[in-house]
């Protein structure tokens, strides 16, 4: 397996989202080449803010591994992860994040600052970016340009 495979598997997630009428973001850990977590968003469904793709699946692994240290385990996700998230993959120690498509609006992971690798916290994570970026970012616009078509029409 690589990360391509996986990111594939978090464009999946994604899909789920889109299909929902969720903002299609999709995130899965993988923990010693198994995936142990699997999200997408879910913020309008809930209407909770917290409800990212990543926050779920990191809650997930949590309770699937019975810690809430996921020191080994990574995270893919298809969007650049926002602040919040950003926060909790630090604070539960994953090790490694890869991410598809970067978010110059809300990026922490290195477009508008690096929250992942901040030598001031306790813990850094390895990151790798623009994993299937094409498929990431086009399934993301395609989400939005149809949104907005159907908002124009009402």
């Amino acid at each position: 397996m690589n990360d391509q495979y996986y990111m594939k598997l978090a464009l999946d997630e994604a899909e789920k989202a889109k299909e929902i009428g969720e903002v299609p973001i999709g995130a899965v850990i993988v923990l010693n080449n198994t995936v142990i977590s699997s999200a997408h968003n879910l913020r309008e469904r809930e209407q909770r803010s917290i409800a990212h793709a990543e926050i779920l699946a990191i809650d997930k692994a949590c309770n699937e591994i019975g810690s809430w240290r996921l020191e080994n385990a990574t995270l893919y996700v298809t969007l650049e992860p926002c602040p919040m998230c950003a926060g909790a993959i630090v604070l539960s120690r994953i090790g490694r994040v890869v991410y598809g498509a970067s978010d110059p609006k809300g990026g922490c992971a290195g477009t508008l600052m690096n929250l992942l690798q901040e030598e001031r916290f306790n813990h850094q994570v390895d990151l790798t970016k623009g994993i299937e970026e094409q498929a990431c970012s086009e399934l993301l616009s395609s989400f939005f340009r149809d949104l907005r078509k159907r908002k124009k029409h009402k």
